[in-house]
């Protein structure tokens, strides 16, 4: 997973691994259509050199035949989902700690993410509309995993966030709960009765969690 300097904000060379193997991936995978979703992972060079951005192409398993034939008979979850672990203490941007279990009783919707990913950003803009519209019965709760209180407070504020941050940097612990997670965008939908009924593992339309959330609400 992201191991970062927190001075440098540099992707890891796992991650860059994985960014080389997806290029390899998306050439073979070209013509794959539409239902193929992108799972992206990005690799910042440094402030001079600019960004390059690297795509895979893999199947979204929340999307397969099984999965759309239970939404279809009104099933929701997964029929293995298992209970989120959502115990643990981490700090907000105001340096606060706090429990994704603060939330329970409401579909939750865990993103983890970072300021340097340019997937992450394009996902943004809708959790904020979807924060917005289903704001009684829903929380998304932001994971930024290696970003300091002010960088990620900078982000929030440009960015018209509109739902909680939480800080993960050094806590790869929270990571290997939901884990293995191998890049960013990751982002789990989690049921009011806290079961982990969903997951994105790469960056997903704004119509697809929206379909999801309604379906937990």
């Amino acid at each position: 997973m992201v191991q970062n300097n927190p001075m440098e904000q540099q992707p890891s060379s796992k991650v860059r691994f994985v960014a080389l193997a997806a290029t390899v991936i998306a050439l073979l995978a070209i013509s794959v259509p539409f239902v193929w979703q992108h799972d992206v992972v990005e690799a910042e060079r440094g402030a001079d050199d600019g960004v390059a951005l690297v795509s895979s192409m893999a199947p979204v398993a929340s999307h397969d035949e099984g999965a759309i034939a239970d939404e279809e008979q009104g099933g929701a979850c997964e029929a293995d989902a298992k209970p989120a672990n959502m115990d643990f203490v981490l700090k907000d941007l105001d340096g606060k700690d706090v429990k994704i279990s603060a939330h329970k009783g409401k579909v939750i919707l865990l993103n983890f993410w970072a300021t340097w990913c340019g997937p992450c950003k394009a996902e943004i803009p809708g959790f904020v509309e979807l924060q917005d519209k289903y704001k009684k019965d829903l929380v998304i709760v932001g994971y930024s995993v290696d970003d300091t209180a002010d960088k990620a407070r900078a982000f929030a504020t440009e960015y018209k966030i509109n739902y909680p941050i939480m800080l993960g940097l050094g806590r790869e612990d929270i990571q290997d709960a939901y884990g293995p997670i191998w890049g960013i965008p990751a982002s789990f939908l989690i049921s009011k009765d806290g079961k982990v009924c969903k997951k994105h593992m790469g960056i997903a339309p704004k119509a697809v969690f929206e379909k999801e959330i309604k379906a937990l609400l």
